[in-house]
């Protein structure tokens, strides 16, 4: 987050410049939370992914193949390998997250870029993931 150091002089911040150190505030904390989502939904996608592929190599003798949705695991016929590939298709979405979070990241450069040639070492807007 934005903090103002203490400085022998006082620095003074304009509104315009006070919007920019919450704007950069605002895409660090949305930054963060979607690089938490692409992680759960990369963890998802693998866990189904393996899913589909202990189905492939089941024997075929098996009519009823455990499927877990939430905590609770239930069993499912045939259908389950079409289950687990709609599933998948629905966290097809971590290339979108991941473009968000590099386009947000673009904007957080560019505010840090301003923010320091204005006001130099009296602010400081280093993120917790450099």
């Amino acid at each position: 987050m934005a903090t103002m150091k203490k400085a022998a002089a006082y620095v003074n911040v304009t509104l315009d410049e006070q919007q920019k150190i919450n704007k950069f505030a605002q895409n660090t904390s949305r930054i963060t939370e979607l690089k938490k989502e692409i992680v759960r939904k990369k963890k998802q996608l693998q866990n189904l992914e393996d899913a589909c592929k202990d189905i492939v190599h089941a024997d075929d003798d098996c009519l009823m193949t455990p499927y877990r949705i939430g905590g609770v695991f239930i069993s499912h016929s045939q259908e389950t390998q079409v289950m687990l590939e709609e599933a998948k298709k629905n966290l097809q979405e971590i290339d979108s997250l991941e473009s968000h979070a590099e386009s947000s990241q673009w904007v957080l450069a560019g505010l840090q870029v301003q923010s320091y040639a204005k006001f130099g070492s009296n602010i400081n807007l280093d993120t917790d993931e450099n």
